[in-house]
C-alpha cells in the first residue's frame, strides 16, 4: 500500500498578498476521508553572507512572534522569480551588499505539516557594496557576528529562527 493521500475536493478559503489558504478533502491510504488545511506560499530564500569573517544578520520585529529576532537576510520569491536572482535582490535590499556569486547550501521545507513553502539557502563571501533599498514596511538593523558567537547564541536560544540555524549549520559543515 502506497502512503499517498488523494485529493477529492479543494475549497479556496483565502487569497492574500503573501499566502493563500485552501482546505483539501483527502482520501487516505486506509480508505478513510480527512481534511487538510494548507497554506500556499511561493517560497523564499535565505543568505548566509560572510564579510571579514563575520556573518551578516538582520534584526527585525516579527509581528506573529511579538518580538525582534536575529535572522540571516531573507525574502520571499516573486511570481516566477528564480531563487538565485531573488537572493541577489533581497541581499541588496536588506543589507546594501550585492552578491557577485552564490552557492546553494540546501533547500528546506519550513513547516511541511501545513504549508508548501520551500526555502533556498545560499552562501556568499563574494560581495560588493550596493544600495540598501528596504521595502517601505521593513525596519531592519544590520549586525555582524563571528561563527563561535553565533553557535553560542543558537545553543542558548538567542537565535531561534529555523532558516538561520539551518543556514549557519550548513555553513559550518562547509568550512570544516
Amino acid at each position: 500500500m502506497e502512503n499517498i493521500e488523494k485529493t477529492i475536493n479543494t475549497k479556496r478559503v483565502f487569497d492574500g498578498k503573501i499566502i493563500n489558504l485552501r482546505v483539501d478533502e483527502v482520501l487516505l491510504p486506509n480508505g478513510r476521508k480527512s481534511t487538510r488545511e494548507i497554506v500556499e506560499h511561493r517560497g523564499g530564500v535565505g543568505i548566509v553572507a560572510v564579510v571579514d569573517k563575520k556573518i551578516i544578520f538582520v534584526k527585525q520585529f516579527r509581528k506573529p512572534l511579538e518580538e525582534s529576532i536575529l535572522e540571516i537576510p531573507a525574502g520571499k520569491l516573486e511570481v516566477n522569480e528564480d531563487p538565485y536572482e531573488c537572493a541577489i535582490r533581497e541581499m541588496e535590499e536588506e543589507t546594501g551588499f550585492v552578491p557577485q556569486s552564490l552557492k546553494l547550501l540546501t533547500c528546506i521545507y519550513t513547516t511541511p505539516g501545513f504549508t508548501n513553502e520551500k526555502l533556498y539557502i545560499y552562501f556568499t563571501d563574494d560581495l560588493k557594496k550596493g544600495t540598501v533599498n528596504m521595502d517601505e514596511d521593513e525596519i531592519i538593523d544590520i549586525e555582524y557576528y563571528g561563527l563561535p558567537e553565533i553557535l553560542d547564541m543558537i545553543n542558548t536560544g538567542l537565535i531561534k529562527d529555523a532558516k538561520t540555524i539551518c543556514g549557519v549549520l550548513m555553513y559550518k559543515t562547509m568550512i570544516v
